[in-house]
């Protein structure tokens, strides 16, 4: 009996470290600071550019690598490379590729980019992305389907003598090689200027389940400033639905971690002073979506904290403002529990600053903090929504991209 004891003992210490182990496994993020590229892992920073202009950090699917643009101030030039972890240099996955557009593969060290509307994804050498495939020609937008094995893609609308064409939507294999044999139509958007009109696509996101994809419609130029339509696609393109109205913020629109709902900023109007509120969609939308922003208030930024916790970034609306300088926006955090209606404030930012961007990574939230008139700021941290918070990275361009598994 006593040797089962102390068995049973040594068991239930190597379970408790491990749990310990699992649960203290440090964060690790890319990030920006004058315009160079670092990464912090742990309390550890690490500086992996010099001289260059660097913007849109992503990891890849392992963490090995990490693919930017290495741009100028005045955005004429936006080339691709690609930072290798394990052997600490940065290097161009092929000379001359220029694109703003470019994504790592969901199950593999692979990246697919647009480069001037041809879509190319690298080959592998010596274990590193490197030289170039061409998949498809007239590409306006992309995203990889969860398999990795395929690519929704969609092209913009021909503007002919009767006014715009459709917005044709394309599913295309990784080894199509140009060849439009293999090039499948998907769904085919008709637009009309009454009613949905929209001469592109783009914003691909899956659901968490990958039996739905959202998408922004965007009409013109000056259009899609003050109102762009979101919809989904159902992963086989057999259902389409429209959600409403929103503007072109990428994050302003994120799916549940475990369940087809929908968030988003929804509102028309380029300026962010009012009529900016988060909502919620069940997909496919069998009842009324339902608004959690107050009156008086705009909501600016959304997260998911949980299926049942959504986080936003939430100011109060300024209608006085008529003309001028548009006016900073103070938000603050705020968690909105979706199934109680309870809201309440969980940062307090000074006087003059504004919490902005936030994340959440494992049981972490994380915020970008920054005073009004500066871009730089602060990248803030605590444990739940009630943990101590605390600075984790100072002096930080912007938000950073934390390494993290893709859910599918």
């Amino acid at each position: 009996m006593a040797t089962i004891r102390i068995l049973l003992i040594l068991v239930l210490c190597s379970l408790f470290f491990t749990m310990g182990a699992s649960a203290e496994t440090p964060l690790k993020a890319a990030f920006i600071r004058d315009h160079q590229l670092w990464i912090k892992d742990g309390d550890k920073e690490i500086q992996l550019t010099k001289g260059r202009y660097v913007y849109s950090q992503k990891w890849s699917y392992d963490g090995r690598f990490i693919g930017y643009i290495d741009g100028d101030e005045h955005g004429e030039k936006s080339d691709l490379f690609i930072y290798d972890m394990e052997k600490k240099e940065s290097y161009q996955p092929y000379i001359g590729i220029e694109t703003s557009d470019f994504q790592w593969s969901p199950i593999k060290n692979q990246l697919a980019y647009n480069d001037h509307g041809v879509l190319n994804v690298t080959k592998t050498e010596r274990g590193r992305p490197q030289g170039f495939e061409n998949i498809a020609l007239g590409v306006s937008g992309f995203a990889w389907f969860p398999n990795g094995q395929e690519f929704i893609v969609s092209s913009s609308a021909v503007l002919r003598p009767t006014g715009w064409g459709p917005v044709p939507l394309y599913r295309i294999p990784l080894d199509a090689n140009l060849n439009v044999e293999k090039i499948k139509p998907f769904y085919t958007l008709q637009t009309d200027e009454k009613d949905l009109f929209a001469t592109d696509v783009g914003n691909f996101k899956w659901s968490s389940d990958g039996k739905w994809i959202s998408f922004l419609a965007t009409p013109t130029a000056s259009w899609a400033m003050d109102s762009n339509t979101l919809a989904v696609l159902s992963s086989q393109g057999k259902e389409f639905q429209v959600i409403g109205k929103m503007l072109q913020y990428q994050d302003w629109m994120k799916w549940a971690p475990t369940a087809n709902q929908l968030a988003y900023i929804s509102g028309e109007g380029r300026f962010l002073v009012e009529n900016k509120k988060m909502t919620i969609a069940d997909i496919p939308i069998s009842k009324q979506q339902k608004e959690y922003t107050p009156k008086g208030y705009v909501d600016l930024d959304l997260e998911w904290f949980s299926s049942e916790n959504v986080i936003v970034a939430r100011a109060k609306e300024n209608k006085e403002w008529k003309e001028g300088p548009v006016p900073t926006m103070l938000t603050t955090l705020y968690a909105i529990n979706i199934k109680t209606d309870q809201q309440r404030q969980i940062t307090f930012p000074e006087k003059n600053e504004l919490d902005e961007e936030p994340q959440v990574v494992g049981s972490k939230l994380t915020w970008f903090r920054r005073y009004k008139e500066n871009e730089q700021g602060e990248v803030w941290i605590k444990d739940g929504l009630n943990g101590q918070e605390h600075v984790w990275i100072k002096q930080a361009d912007s938000a950073p991209v934390f390494f993290r598994r893709i859910p599918w």
